[in-house]
């Protein structure tokens, strides 16, 4: 299936390369312009008369309907409440006093023993290395010196006035 797609994908690519080198090997004939025609001109639109709409009918005004009052309400008569009742204050209990805290004896922290000194292990001594010779550096020649050039004097550019600093309020 995969080979037959890839045959028909070959195929597309070689037939559309010789179609591109066919037009790009072969002349274009020329194509002649045509005349521009030539358009009549716009015709003339006038505007169109506003129509005139009739005046508004006059609509009589309706009598305001007449709203009945509400009802009085009756004033409700408040209802008794009763008096909070007095509540009586009741006595502190009392309180026992803490006991005393007794300190308690420090323990006793037995001593380190005492830890022997080790001997301290000899150490090679270090080995010696021996001086090597200074590599030799090849001789260059003397560069001469080149005269100096002489520099015109410049006239200096006018020093530039700076605006007054400000003062800074401490």
């Amino acid at each position: 299936m995969s080979s037959l797609l890839l045959m028909a994908l070959l195929l597309s690519c070689s037939s559309m390369s010789n179609a591109a080198r066919w037009l790009e090997e072969y002349p274009h004939p020329a194509v002649p312009e045509l005349p521009k025609p030539e358009l009549p001109p716009h015709p003339e639109v006038h505007e169109l008369p506003k129509p005139e709409l009739p005046p508004h009918p006059e609509v009589p005004e309706l009598p305001k309907p007449e709203v009945p009052e509400h009802p009085a309400v009756p004033e409700l008569p408040k209802p008794e409440v009763p008096e909070h009742p007095v509540v009586p204050e009741l006595p502190k209990p009392e309180v026992p006093e803490h006991p005393a805290i007794h300190e308690l004896p420090k323990p006793e922290v037995p001593e380190h023993p005492a830890v022997p000194e080790l001997p301290k292990p000899e150490l090679p001594p270090h080995p010696t290395v021996p001086e090597l010779p200074k590599p030799e550096t090849p001789h260059y020649p003397a560069v001469p010196e080149l005269p100096h050039p002489e520099v015109p004097d410049l006239p200096h550019p006018k020093e530039q006035e700076l605006p007054p600093k400000p003062k800074t309020k401490p």
